[in-house]
């Protein structure tokens, strides 16, 4: 098999231009949004960090590094907008939703559950038929 045929058995489906854009629309406004929500309070912190706080921080920074690569690499950091869409869906459905059943939501919840809603935007913006191609239906990498 020649580079030729095998690069093209692994050519993922053309994404339509308006996809590729709707991603690092994406990726851009998780970009700006942790900016400004988060960055500012890592950088500008007072004393020292409680431990979960500074981890979470550390992480949401990491985030925003690779949402920032996303904007060049849309396709190649799909990954992070998968852990983006499962913690937040995990979240939603294993601590919103029986907290709010049982009636028991705090009004910090509320808002997280609004924050943590808008994932719907990145489902809607994920090329479904690409990641089928890329991540279930294509041959894995060899074990050894």
């Amino acid at each position: 098999m020649t580079s030729a045929t095998s690069a093209a058995s692994v050519t993922a489906p053309d994404i339509s231009l308006f996809r590729l854009t709707l991603l690092r629309g994406i990726y851009l406004l998780i970009v700006f949004g942790l900016c400004f929500q988060v960055l500012p309070g890592f950088f500008f912190h007072d004393g020292p960090f409680d431990f979960m706080e500074g981890a979470v921080d550390c992480m949401l920074t990491a985030f925003a590094l690779l949402s920032a690569v996303g904007l060049r690499y849309p396709l190649q950091m799909l990954p992070i907008l998968f852990w983006e869409v499962l913690w937040k869906a995990i979240w939603l459905l294993g601590v919103a939703l029986p907290e709010w059943r049982a009636g028991q939501l705090d009004p910090v919840s509320e808002a997280n559950v609004f924050y943590c809603s808008l994932i719907v935007l990145v489902v809607i913006a994920i090329p479904w038929r690409y990641v089928g191609a890329n991540y279930f239906t294509k041959s894995a990498d060899r074990w050894r």
